[in-house]
Order: structure tokens, then C-alpha cells, then sequence
């Protein structure tokens, strides 16, 4: 077991892209493919609770109905401090581009120093506000509610865990490897479901066994993503007597990561509000929308390695003084994104009815009526998901080149405030009575995700630009 371990921890160096120089198209999928797989295997993780509590658990729906409905609320305590983590893999990837070696290894040790920090934290605070946010958000159903508050305990007690893996894996990210990660979470990913039929099925752990499972195996990831940077060589090597707050390397991570993390929190704010209205239409509406959710995600994640891919390039690029690659990283994160979007979108909105019974066995009454309410939500998402996809592609060729604030301000305006505005002036005066509610609902997603793109581009075309000046070789201005 101990050669295993060394076997995966090994030195990461030669799993480094060279991003600063040849053709980008190639290195971007090359650095977004396993990136894109470790992120499925993360919803895997949830997905794996949600088909094992929704087909072995006693009441089944209202499992299912408990575990999916906590995402939106776990998302809003979490999302401000993994927002950091975004932050810490733009100062490394930085100081990576420009050789900085000393800049890199503060870096690394503030990154795992903030990572420890804000993991117990977000826990502590996730175990003792978990009932009264959930009831704050109408989840008061008397079979749901307790077991919904039953897992987020659970959950919140392994956020240290969390926390670390999240913040090791950016680092690891920032230089251009994303196989170890996918390694680890193959490793973690596979405990997971072991342990969820185990404990659900042979000792009938239903809800509490499935977020037992979870924290397990987020504490593999953690333990795996730390010997590798404890093992790594130079810059990477992490130290554990050398693990404090660095001010200059901590402010870099803060400009970039605190703006982003505040701007994924707000965002919950809006999804815990729509999952607050999907709740009004009762447990079966809640059960098919987040069976749908969670096929969402994985449509999500896979666009979302674009965006590491944009943010970890042109962020190197930045560093290194190479404007002109920076602005093509752009446009082929952009071209990629979009197209991988709408082909996963299509595919999944095709195999809808497939793929959402794979996520309850229940009467075949109650199998029909969950699957009904999920297809109305992937008729509307999934066709415009790619959308979603260029407007954070922008997002993170914003943040690369230090302007964090600004994405911030219109990410808020556009999705949050929009969306916020729509729900309580247009979705909510309906009632759940209305049969088109549920659907106007949803469709204030691709509505705010246009919009906003429109209005990230148009911050490139002034302020992004701007920036990107600033390293112009002479002559070029």
C-alpha cells in the first residue's frame, strides 16, 4: 500500500505543460481533458449518493429528495473560500511564467495555509447552521427536512478534507498538471461507491451513510494531493514547518480569489432562492429537478475545464510578457467551449428520459411524474448550457490578467440581481398552481447567462485590453 502511495505521489514535473510557447488548441485540450474527468468524478461523488439513496434507501423519493436539495445551500457556505483556491493557482501559474521560483514557493505554502484555515471554519459553520438555513430556504418538509440536515452535518464535518484537496489540486493545475488529480480522485471516486453500497445496503445507513461515504473519500483525495506536493521538488515542494500566511503572495491570491469567491457565494444566493421556489411545487418536483441538476453538472464541469484552461494559460502568459498569446487563448477557449457545450447539451436533452431513471427506482406512477418534471428543466437548460460556458471562459481571461472585480460586478448584475428580480416579480406572483411557473423559472438561466457574456466581452474591449497594454513588448502600443 505504501508503494501505491509513493507510485502516485510521485515528483509532478513531468506531467507539466509548456504553455508559453507552440500551438495552444492541442495544450488546451490536452490540459482540459483530465481536468474535465477529475471534475465528473466529483459529481460522481454526489451522483453516486443520489442513485444509491434513491434506489436502496427506505422512502427512496424522500432521500433522494434530501440529498440532492442540500447543493444549492452547501454551494453558498462553501464557494466564497473555493473562490481562493482560484486565486492562489493565478499566483502560482504567474509566478511559474516568470521563473519566479521564491514567489512560487510562498505561494504554495499560503495557498495550503489558507486551504486548513478556511476548511475548519466553512465546517464549523456548515454543522451548526445547517437546520436553520435549510428551513430559511422552505425545506421544512417533515420527512425531507431532517434527513436534508442529517447529511449537510455529516458533510460539513469533512470540509478540512475538502478544503485541502481543492487548494492542492489549483496548485497542481497552475503548472499544468491535471493527471495526478484525475489519478487521486479515481482512487477517492472508487471508495466512494464501495463504501455507499456498503453502508447503505448491508447495514442501511440510508442518507447518513451515503455523506459518510463522501467524507471518506474527500480524506483520500486530501491525503493523496499533499504527499504529492510534499514530495515534489522545487518551487512545488511543500514543507510543513514553512506553512504560514505570506502578506504579498497572500494579497495577490486575495485580488483574484475574494472577488471570485464572493461572486460564486452571491451566485448561490440566487439557486438557493430557485431551489426555495422548486420546493413550493412539493417532493417530486424536487426530486426531478435535482436528478436534472445533477445531469447538469456534468455538462458543467466538462466546459468548465475550458475555463481552468484559459484562466491557468493566459495567466502564464501574462507572467511570462506574451500579450498576443494571451489574447489567442481567448478566442480558442471561447470557440472550444462553445462547441463542447452544445454537443453535451443536445446529447444529454436526446437521452434525457434514459438517463434520469437511472436515479430513482420507485412505483412506476412516481417514476413518471419525477422524470416529467426533470425533462422540463433539461428542455430549457441543456440546448442553451454552451452559453454558460462562454460567459465563464471570459470570466477567467478577465481574473488572468488582473481584473477580477469588474467580472465580478457584472456577474452579479447580470445573473444574481436578474435572476433574483425575475423570480420574485414574474415566477413567484404565479405560484406553484401555475403549470408554466416551473418552466419561466429555468428559463432565467439562459436569459442572465447572454446577457452577461454580452457584458464580459464588452469589459475585454475596454478594461481587459487595458490591462493587457501594460505588457505590450515596446513598440507594439
Amino acid at each position: 500500500m505504501q508503494q501505491f502511495i509513493r507510485r502516485i505521489a510521485q515528483r509532478p514535473s513531468r506531467h507539466d505543460i509548456d504553455m508559453l510557447n507552440g500551438s495552444i488548441l492541442p495544450k488546451v485540450l490536452t490540459f482540459a481533458w483530465p481536468l474535465m474527468l477529475t471534475g465528473i468524478l466529483q459529481l460522481l461523488f454526489n451522483a453516486a449518493d443520489i442513485i444509491v439513496v434513491g434506489n436502496y434507501a427506505e422512502n427512496g423519493a424522500d432521500a433522494l429528495a434530501a440529498v440532492s436539495s442540500t447543493s444549492a445551500l452547501i454551494n453558498l457556505l462553501v464557494n466564497l473560500f473555493m473562490g481562493l483556491s482560484i486565486g492562489a493557482s493565478v499566483a502560482v501559474a504567474r509566478g511559474w511564467g516568470s521563473r519566479d521560483d521564491r514567489s512560487v514557493s510562498r505561494a504554495v505554502h499560503t495557498a495550503i495555509a489558507l486551504a486548513g484555515i478556511a476548511g475548519i471554519a466553512v465546517g464549523v459553520a456548515g454543522f451548526f447552521l445547517s437546520g436553520p438555513l435549510l428551513v430559511l430556504m422552505g425545506n421544512t418538509d417533515a420527512r425531507v427536512g431532517p434527513l436534508a440536515t442529517l447529511y449537510m452535518k455529516i458533510y460539513f464535518g469533512g470540509m478540512l478534507f475538502n478544503m485541502l484537496y481543492n487548494f492542492g489540486a489549483a496548485v497542481l493545475r497552475a503548472v499544468g498538471d491535471t493527471r495526478r488529480p484525475l489519478m487521486y480522485l479515481t482512487v477517492a471516486g472508487v471508495a466512494n461507491v464501495l463504501l455507499n453500497l456498503l453502508l447503505v445496503i448491508r447495514f442501511g445507513l440510508g442518507v447518513e451513510g451515503v455523506a459518510i461515504a463522501t467524507v471518506v473519500s474527500q480524506g483520500i483525495s486530501c491525503v493523496l494531493v499533499l504527499l504529492c506536493l510534499r514530495r515534489s521538488a522545487g518551487a512545488l515542494h511543500l514543507d510543513v514547518r514553512r506553512l504560514r500566511i505570506h502578506r504579498e503572495q497572500m494579497l495577490d491570491i486575495l485580488r483574484v480569489g475574494l472577488p471570485a469567491g464572493l461572486q460564486s457565494s452571491l451566485f448561490s444566493i440566487s439557486n438557493v432562492l430557485i431551489q426555495s421556489t422548486v420546493n413550493s411545487f412539493g417532493t417530486t418536483a424536487m426530486a426531478g429537478s435535482g436528478a436534472a441538476g445533477s445531469l447538469e453538472g456534468f455538462v458543467y464541469t466538462s466546459m468548465n475545464s475550458i475555463y481552468q484552461a484559459d484562466l491557468t494559460f493566459a495567466s502564464q502568459n501574462y507572467g511570462a510578457g506574451k500579450p498576443d498569446r494571451v489574447r489567442r487563448t481567448m478566442w480558442v477557449c471561447l470557440g472550444t467551449v462553445a462547441a463542447l457545450g452544445l454537443a453535451l447539451g443536445l446529447l444529454f436533452w436526446a437521452f434525457g428520459r434514459q438517463l434520469l431513471a437511472v436515479y430513482i427506482n420507485v412505483s412506476p406512477e412516481e417514476e413518471a411524474a419525477v422524470i416529467g418534471w426533470g425533462l422540463r428543466r433539461m428542455a430549457i437548460i441543456m440546448p442553451t448550457y454552451f452559453l454558460c460556458g462562454m460567459m465563464d471562459s471570459m470570466v477567467g481571461q478577465l481574473r488572468a490578467v488582473g481584473c477580477s472585480v469588474l467580472p465580478m460586478i457584472s456577474s452579479l448584475t447580470g445573473v444574481c440581481l436578474l435572476r433574483v428580480v425575475w423570480i420574485l416579480a414574474v415566477v413567484q406572483p404565479m405560484g406553484p398552481e401555475d403549470p408554466r411557473a416551473f418552466d419561466l423559472l429555468f428559463l432565467s438561466y439562459p436569459m442572465t447567462w447572454l446577457v452577461t457574456f454580452l457584458v464580459h466581452m464588452a469589459s475585454w474591449q475596454t478594461v481587459g485590453r487595458r490591462l493587457l497594454r501594460r505588457i505590450e513588448p515596446a513598440g507594439v502600443q
